[in-house]
């Protein structure tokens, strides 16, 4: 009889002692242009990552010009007065780097990823994109072009429409927070070179800056580097621009957006609540988490395992603009789809969810599972260079104090089952949401009705 053969295994691996972490604080440092600099020695993270944000918010663009930010933004990598559009391109790619560029509330950011080996270079074709960008008319042209090829395809996706209709809804019309954030068709069509130099003549300068650098910056002299590129960069000193206060109306109602014959149901339900500097902050978000953060949150473990009317939901919040003296907001809502025929059932169960979780709280289980995901996993979350500084920058572009990451981190975990429970029920309070449905309002308008959570009104699709 044949012996069968045996195999040794090698010893099962042990985990090693846990190390504190803490999220990285940055040095914060000044050019002689004005312009801000926030730097986090991360070592072994041989690509740097550097945020530029500009004082140019959306609030900011001329009447009947939505979309010139954008169109700004996009324009910054067509070319420099050194480099037409391909050559500028070429050289980026020479040294392995990618520049991105949008605009939001806040302001227009650029995103640099290069290798540190090449951050010199990097941070040259960056500085020439910031002191003297060429805005070519043809550059101009082709990018509104492209900008105006995009809008349909965004009224076309259910999401992006549903977004559309929740801040028309949500802001006055006066608020530019009620229009899209990259323009209409309308007023793409009316920007040109002249509005773009404009509006960059205007908002863009260093004095107002702020640059984030982050990676491994072992032998780099940092301060040379951005002294003779960055810093210059030169231009009038200005002061910052006031942050107007955001107002919104959230009182409970419906808007169906009509799609005849959509087999699926889109689903935007949201309100404004409170941004990073209120107290709330840590609170909401855990509670938010629990609501419908993950898989095994409330919402999905009714709706999605218990009752198959979706592939899944989620609850969030989104900081819209952000200021110290309470007048920034957030956006809090609930996203999914559902089928159909189920629309009504759906929202009939997720109120009910709402109600229940007012009426019983979250479990101290529900609250020890999204403190582990929200904190336990953190140090995987920043484990690259370019989600230190997009984190950093985000607190820059919303005032925040440069440890606030870090303390964000000490105050969830500190966070009780009751506390999370409060801020979670103010965030959603059921007669306080304004719900957002893209479908076939023929088919759910009648069962969304009879469910009793706000006036329902059908606008078309188009």
């Amino acid at each position: 009889m044949t012996e069968l053969a045996t195999m040794d295994f090698h010893p099962r691996p042990q985990a090693g002692e846990a190390r504190p972490w803490a999220f990285p604080a940055p040095e914060r440092t000044a050019l002689g242009n004005g312009l801000t600099v926030l730097r986090s020695h991360r070592p072994g993270q041989q690509v740097v990552a550097v945020e530029v944000l500009l004082d140019a918010p959306l609030e900011a663009e001329p009447a009947g010009l939505d979309g010139v930010a954008t169109i700004t933004a996009r324009a910054f990598s067509e070319g420099t007065d050194k480099h037409s559009a391909e050559e500028f391109a070429a050289e980026l790619e020479r040294c392995g780097a990618t520049l991105d560029a949008y605009a939001d509330h806040p302001g227009i950011r650029l995103s640099l990823e290069v290798p540190a080996s090449r951050l010199a270079k990097g941070l040259g074709l960056l500085a020439d994109a910031l002191r003297a960008p060429a805005f070519a008319d043809s550059e101009i042209e082709r990018l509104v072009r492209n900008r105006l090829d995009e809008i349909p395809h965004e009224l076309a996706n259910p999401s992006r429409r549903a977004a559309k209709e929740l801040f028309k809804e949500l802001f006055p019309a006066t608020s530019r927070m009620s229009r899209p954030r990259q323009g209409t068709e309308e007023t793409v069509e009316a920007i040109d070179s002249a509005a773009v130099r404009a509006f960059y003549e205007r908002h863009v300068r260093p004095a107002t800056t702020t640059a984030v650098v982050v990676g491994d910056l072992t032998g780099i002299d940092l301060d040379e580097l951005l002294g003779d590129t960055l810093g210059a960069w030169t231009g009038s000193t200005a002061q910052p621009r006031p942050v107007p206060p955001v107002t919104a109306d959230d009182a409970g109602r419906v808007v169906i957006v009509d799609r005849p014959g959509a087999v699926q149901t889109q689903l935007l339900i949201g309100r404004v609540g409170a941004d990073r500097h209120d107290r709330v902050w840590a609170a909401q978000v855990l509670g938010t988490y629990c609501l419908g953060g993950t898989l095994t949150s409330r919402l999905d473990r009714v709706l999605r395992e218990e009752k198959g009317y979706t592939y899944g939901v989620r609850a969030f919040g989104q900081v819209l603009r952000s200021a110290p003296d309470g007048t920034g907001a957030s956006l809090l809502a609930i996203s999914g789809s559902v089928d159909t025929p189920n629309t009504g059932p759906a929202l009939q169960d997720l109120w009910t969810v709402l109600r229940t979780l007012a009426a019983e709280g979250l479990t101290d289980s529900e609250r020890d599972v999204a403190v582990q995901n929200l904190v336990g996993v953190a140090p995987l979350k920043y484990e690259t260079a370019a989600a230190v500084a997009g984190t950093l920058a985000d607190q820059v572009e919303q005032h925040l104090p440069d440890d606030y990451q870090a303390e964000l981190y000490r105050r969830l975990a500190a966070t009780g089952t009751v506390e999370a429970t409060a801020a979670v029920v103010n965030a959603f309070p059921v007669d306080r949401l304004v719900t957002v449905l893209v479908g076939d309002a023929a088919k759910t308008k009648e069962a969304v009705e009879a469910l009793g959570i706000g006036e329902v009104t059908v606008v078309s699709a188009e």
